[in-house]
């Protein structure tokens, strides 16, 4: 009787085992299984996950961004030359509206730069008045960009946390300026009035209920698991980089760049004030974010400060009927809430400036987009970009 081979039992764990490792040694030399092409997106330019009118030209390979460029200048707002055919006074209503989240910050550079050219001398109630309200709408505009944010990565609810406290702070400017957004309130030497009864009341009770609650706000998003996986190591912008392009504000103390204009180099009357520059060290969403939240804390205490130390006097000093700056020029920086905000003025000796050049802040950050979003991922994007806290009507200037 013929048998035929005897086969040896197989044992399928060894065999297993075998194919792993052969895989693994192949895997270095072997092509690709799958060939990929890059697919160009536009998002924008009317995207809602963006603050105005931006497009970005992503470049994708799957679900990662090979490329973006940031594409701005849709809103064509000309202001450095629409500032050539108005006299001074005029202009304050002018810049306001760069960037509409900072209007009364907007009006501070402009009114230093004019002062310093004129040799004005502004009294002490009004330069203390002037910080309060600067830190209010510092506030206000954090506070925008704290629900913005978590309405881009699906959280409502900080929405209403933010409006909440953004009303009754809104209200107190409300009752001394007549505006909600664009303030005109600021003028060369001083401020256009003082503030009506009432207003220091209602403006400390704003910015208490911000201290009481910052708890809340840490809470509601930097303590959730949820948020930080969506922020933690995602977009980081490394310090060497946001300083090759002149990243300022929360976004570079979000960097470990501990520099705020307001210590580095005081005007008005913050060196008379007790605040913390609050500054975190690895760059990415979650820390830019954390420094916004913080910054509001020490804002609201600046606002208590100036208003318990608040001096008598006249809000106006010595100023010419006729606002006419002599030959000259001056640049003059501040810390608006998204960053240093510069004004370099040129007066030939006219009503009219012969030329302002304004350094915004957004126009800078946002410059580091296309060097932050290179091989991150699509469904990080738009966490990235609301990290970024921009105005494009401060970019498009």
């Amino acid at each position: 009787m013929t048998t035929g081979p005897t086969v040896e039992p197989v044992d399928a764990s060894e065999v297993a085992r075998r194919a792993q490792h052969e895989a693994e040694e192949s895997f270095g030399e072997s092509e690709p299984r799958l060939d990929t092409e890059e697919m160009i997106l536009n998002v924008g330019p009317q995207h809602p996950a963006t603050h105005g009118v931006f497009r970005l030209l992503a470049t994708i390979d799957g679900e990662k961004l090979i490329h973006a460029e940031p594409i701005i200048g849709y809103m064509h707002r000309g202001y450095e030359k629409l500032v050539e055919q108005r006299d001074y006074r005029q202009i304050t209503n002018l810049v306001s509206r760069m960037d509409w989240l900072s209007g009364i910050n907007n009006e501070l550079p402009l009114a230093l730069a004019l002062e310093k050219l004129m040799e004005i001398e502004v009294p002490p109630r009004a330069t203390y008045l002037r910080v309060a309200m600067a830190e209010m709408n510092r506030i206000l505009n954090h506070l925008m960009f704290f629900a913005s944010f978590g309405a881009e990565l699906g959280a409502i609810t900080p929405t209403f946390y933010a409006f909440r406290e953004r009303e009754d702070i809104q209200l107190a400017l409300e009752m001394a300026t007549g505006g909600r957004m664009h303030f005109g309130f600021f003028r060369p030497g001083g401020l256009k009035e003082d503030v009506p009864a009432g207003f220091f009341d209602q403006a400390l009770k704003g910015v208490r209920q911000v201290i009481e609650r910052l708890n809340q706000y840490e809470d509601l998003l930097i303590g959730n698991e949820i948020f930080k996986q969506r922020t933690i190591d995602v977009g980081v912008l490394e310090k060497e980089v946001a300083y090759s392009y002149g990243v300022s504000g929360p976004i570079a103390r979000g960097s470990d760049i501990d520099f705020d204009v307001r210590k580095d180099d005081p005007y008005l009357s913050y060196e008379d004030f007790d605040f913390e520059v609050c500054s975190a060290p690895n760059g990415d969403c979650f820390d830019r974010f954390w420094v916004l939240v913080h910054e509001v804390a020490e804002s609201a205490k600046i606002v208590e400060q100036a208003i318990e130390g608040m001096p008598s006097g006249p809000i106006m000093g010595k100023v010419p009927r006729v606002v006419q700056a002599p030959k000259g020029e001056v640049y003059v920086r501040t810390e608006n809430p998204l960053g240093e905000l510069g004004m370099y003025l040129i007066s030939d000796g006219d009503r009219t400036p012969y030329r302002l050049k304004i350094r915004t802040p957004s126009y800078s950050n946002v410059s580091a987009l296309s060097h932050v979003l290179k091989d991150t991922y699509v469904s990080d994007m738009i966490a990235i970009l609301g990290s970024f806290f921009f105005v494009l009507g401060d970019i498009d200037r």
